[in-house]
């Protein structure tokens, strides 16, 4: 790479506010958000050398076991966050209820969601894992955030990004001006522009990502789709192979770069989807729409559903929007 292009993702969040005329507190948000997706980044790699494997022996809200690295990534985009005046208040999926910013510090205007470490059961399998986030501008009137704030429709997302912990260290985040990804170099300690204007292919590589394990739980309706995705006949189906790793941000990074269609359906054990709205589906939709793709939960677009709390779940269906209109149509078909 020519170090004279060498752009590095501070560098380029700022370009965006001008362009945008945003705040600097905009700006220093996700700047601040870049600095703790480094740390978690080093704690990740270092993960098998240092006593930070395995699970704490307690459960998260969500009645998921939490591993230590859960406890890690919470506390470090926590502490990054909380001081700067920037934040009223903070929604996490290892917290039941919303976090307001303490009252020895400055409260602002914005309002963080985020999952501080997606796919934390493969932590042990040295399986990608991954952080996501959104931002929110304050719509209360309480100082410091109340839940409104945190529940409020995906469309309303400011920024939104994700961070993926592999064989190397990716950010990618949308200002609503596109998406981009950032590679961590690690021997300069910084995120440098390695993915500009990403966007998903139409048509896209014939892959797909779901856990075929509960096809026998899925409407006849997504059983149709699926027989016809892997061996119909219509100009968008026919010969899809599937690629699934199991961990929601590593899977939707491939669909993002690659195309294809990322799913997970509701069944008859989870009625109401699995996922997260606030902090998993809303923000991959967003990023996804800004990539030209498309995001929904069977039926409704992702973005204009407006969250009844904040860890209500949803199925999702994200990725080439060819492959999004095409799941639809069956899925709507069923009434």
């Amino acid at each position: 790479m020519n170090e004279t292009h060498i752009v590095t993702i501070e560098r380029h969040i700022i370009e965006e506010e001008r362009r945008r005329g945003a705040s600097g507190s905009f700006s220093d948000i996700l700047t601040d958000m870049a600095f703790a997706a480094k740390v978690i980044s080093r704690q990740v790699n270092m993960a098998g050398l240092v006593d930070i494997l395995g699970g704490t022996g307690t459960r998260n809200v969500q009645g998921e076991a939490v591993q230590k690295l859960d406890v890690f990534a919470q506390d470090v985009i926590y502490r990054a966050m909380d001081h700067g005046g920037r934040l009223c208040c903070m929604a996490s999926e290892e917290f039941e209820e919303y976090i307001p910013i303490p009252d020895k510090f400055p409260a602002g205007d914005y309002v963080l969601v985020f999952d501080p470490l997606d796919g934390s059961s493969n932590i042990d399998l040295n399986v990608s894992i991954g952080t996501i986030f959104a931002l929110y501008r304050k719509v209360s009137d309480a100082e410091r955030g109340s839940l409104e704030d945190c529940l409020q429709p995906g469309l309303q997302q400011l920024a939104a990004g994700y961070v993926v912990y592999g064989s190397s260290t990716m950010m990618v985040y949308s200002a609503g001006r596109g998406v981009h990804g950032f590679t961590l170099d690690p021997s300069i300690g910084e995120f440098i522009l390695s993915h500009p204007d990403i966007r998903i292919p139409d048509p896209p590589v014939r892959s797909y990502s779901v856990n075929e394990a509960y096809f026998d739980r899925w409407s006849p309706a997504m059983q149709r789709f699926m027989t016809d995705l892997k061996s119909g006949d219509a100009s968008w189906s026919g010969g899809y192979s599937a690629r699934y790793i199991g961990s929601l941000v590593s899977d939707f990074h491939r669909t993002l770069l690659q195309g294809g269609l990322f799913m997970y359906p509701a069944d008859g054990k989870s009625p109401k989807g699995k996922l997260r709205l606030v902090y998993e589906a809303n923000p991959l939709a967003f990023i996804a729409e800004q990539a030209g793709g498309a995001a929904i939960d069977g039926v409704q677009r992702i973005l204009e559903r407006t969250p009844e709390g904040l860890h209500e779940r949803t199925p999702l269906f994200i990725g080439s929007s060819t492959l999004v209109e095409a799941v639809g149509s069956y899925l709507g078909s069923e009434g």
